[in-house]
């Protein structure tokens, strides 16, 4: 839960910043024949080629197509990043919501325990496009939604509309998932504060990640490439297939120390402790979805939500 910091700043002064958005590579075909036994040459043989061919071709149609992953979307706020977020039955007329961390409030870390619903905001978001380049301010109107217990998000509407910015701005909102992601998707976190990218695998999930006095639950575990630093938190993580957000970037165990600030530990259902330091973490974000109904409007009595309620 690290806001931008000197260390931060010196790292991505060795880094460097603006790093060229990352482009996930597409699949090879995986349906080519093999092993048929046929000789070249001969009309089985040709007959062979043929089918192996074809499959070939129906694999390369038929299989998800990787994402070009870039800055389009997201927004750098203050401290933190954040991006412009949409559900699968959002409608274009619909207030848009920016999503960041609960932890990148404007009146800092909530409590533990503690939910913000419908609180009055004019915070304001810096829009980029594809290249990373600011293209608008926007502002928000209330938090919508915001925690730091069982998971880490924040929720802002925002006083303009999905069609306003895309009129605008030619800019589309990214769409939040409403499945469980799964260990070995590859993921990219797209950080607007940074203007850069963290290409990286879902190593897993913790049953409990622990963190000074917040506890979250059923937290992504990265796999070491995503090394986030102060200010990617609320970035969004992308899942590369599909393009679509499957968690909301929060912490990083910086030094391997147990269950404290910048430290967290993951507990699992047995109670093992166990420290994975220089590793990142998300929480999922799934199950923001039942939340908000229609024109994007939370309703934490809804069906299937499970988000804590205040």
């Amino acid at each position: 839960m690290r806001k931008p910091l000197v260390a931060a700043l010196a790292a991505v002064a060795l880094a460097g910043v603006g790093v060229t958005p990352a482009v996930a590579a597409e699949p090879a075909g995986t349906g080519a024949v093999t092993g048929t036994g046929a000789e070249p040459g001969t009309l089985s043989g040709a007959v062979n080629d043929v089918v192996a061919s074809a499959a070939a071709s129906v694999s390369r149609l038929t299989a998800p197509t990787a994402q070009a992953v870039t800055f389009a979307g997201t927004v750098s706020l203050s401290n933190c990043s954040g991006s412009v977020v949409r559900f699968p039955d959002s409608e274009d007329n619909d207030p848009a919501l920016v999503m960041s961390n609960g932890h990148c409030l404007e009146s800092g870390f909530p409590a533990a325990g503690e939910v913000i619903v419908d609180q009055a905001s004019s915070r304001t978001f810096g829009l980029l496009n594809s290249a990373g380049s600011r293209v608008a301010t926007l502002r928000a109107s209330k938090i919508a939604y915001a925690t730091m217990t069982d998971t880490d998000v924040s929720m802002y509407e925002l006083t303009t509309t999905y069609a306003a910015i895309k009129s605008s701005y030619g800019i589309d909102p990214l769409t939040i998932s409403d499945a469980h992601p799964t260990a070995g998707t590859a993921i990219t976190v797209v950080s607007g504060y940074w203007r850069q990218t963290y290409a990286c695998d879902i190593d897993g999930f913790a049953y409990q990640l622990k963190e000074g006095d917040w506890t979250f639950k059923d937290s992504v575990r990265y796999t070491d490439s995503c090394d986030t630093i102060g200010g990617t938190s609320g970035s969004p993580v992308v899942d590369n297939a599909t393009g679509q957000v499957v968690a909301v970037n929060n912490t990083l165990n910086e030094n391997g120390a147990r269950c404290t600030l910048n430290n967290p530990c993951e507990v699992a259902e047995d109670g093992t402790v166990t420290v994975h330091t220089g590793i990142g973490y998300g929480q999922q974000t799934y199950q923001m979805a039942p939340c908000f109904g229609v024109d994007n409007k939370l309703d934490l009595s809804a069906s299937g939500c499970t988000l804590p309620k205040p």
